[in-house]
């Protein structure tokens, strides 16, 4: 069995069972081809399911020796241990070569966000066109703020998944998790408006919640596009990314005393540790409070 084979398979098993974004699907075929293009260098006719141990570690060296950083390097490694764990659980090797790999040490860099104040100015105050488009793309920023949902989990909104009575809607997050996230009324309202309109446009027998100017439904950079368009003008945050508004979420609520524990499962994290990230943000505005408010803040100098 070939390489390209394998990594058919592997993209076939990305897609059907981990349900994984197209994002991370293209992701891992790139971090998968460079490690192919350098095993092809160490031995061309070697086959993946042949790497060893050493093999990978020497990688690891020339991705260091190339410049890049720790934490992108740590990304491929996460893309080859999937890749070879699939392959052993489909007794394509007998043990997994990436069981050895230590992943580098990095620097944890915190979730670039939005300020309260600027981002609800902007949804507030903003001149939206009175157009199917406008509507549309005001409801993809309300949906990323108001239910701190993943680009992926937006892609895969269906209209039926919307339950405007009660302000809900159902998620199929990460490993076909499914999620409730309440939803602000501001939300609720652009939902209705945009619906009505769909429904009038005869875009309504797509299924998906949020399509096209021509009713198809939308792809990852049709919406990079959009954030970026309303967001890079206003706000003066160094990214504007769909994830961007996701983080602002979790750290609006957590600023404004949300639970930690509530926090992760309105995010779908599988874990506490993941959602802990957040707290980092919070804590430095907490210091900036401080500084500003405490009489003897200035003798305790500068926090660690």
């Amino acid at each position: 069995m070939d390489n390209q084979l394998f990594l058919s398979l592997f993209e076939g098993y990305l897609t059907a069972e981990k349900r994984a974004s197209i994002h991370t699907i293209v992701a891992y075929k790139a971090d998968l081809a460079q490690l192919v293009a350098f095993l092809s260098n160490l031995s061309p006719q070697r086959s993946l399911k042949e790497t060893t141990p050493q093999a990978l570690r020497s990688w690891m060296v020339s991705l260091a020796k190339q410049g890049l950083s720790n934490r992108s390097i740590n990304r491929k490694i996460v893309a080859v241990r999937t890749f070879y764990l699939f392959l052993q659980q489909r007794a394509f090797i007998p043990t997994n070569p990436t069981d050895q790999l230590k992943s580098l040490k990095s620097a944890q860099r915190l979730p670039i966000f939005l300020q309260k104040k600027e981002l609800l100015s902007f949804l507030e105050q903003y001149a939206f066109e009175n157009t199917f488009a406008a509507l549309r793309d005001r409801l993809i920023l309300e949906l990323l703020y108001g239910t701190g949902m993943r680009l992926a989990e937006l892609l895969a909104l269906r209209t039926l998944d919307v339950h405007l009575p009660d302000g809900t809607l159902k998620v199929v997050g990460k490993r076909n998790k499914e999620r409730i996230i309440p939803f602000p009324r501001p939300l609720k309202e652009v939902i209705a408006a945009y619906l009505l309109q769909k429904e009038q446009l005869g875009y309504d027998c797509t299924e998906m919640l949020v399509v096209t100017d021509h009713g198809k439904p939308c792809y990852p950079m049709f919406v990079y596009r959009i954030v970026k368009k309303y967001l890079a003008p206003t706000t003066r945050a160094s990214q504007h990314s769909p994830h961007v508004l996701r983080h602002t979420f979790a750290t609006h609520l957590l600023d404004n005393g949300a639970d930690l524990q509530a926090i992760k499962e309105l995010l779908g994290h599988a874990n506490l540790s993941a959602t802990q990230v957040y707290t980092h943000n919070s804590l430095t505005k907490l210091k900036e409070v401080f500084k500003k408010a405490h009489p003897r803040a200035e003798e305790t100098g500068d926090f660690g």
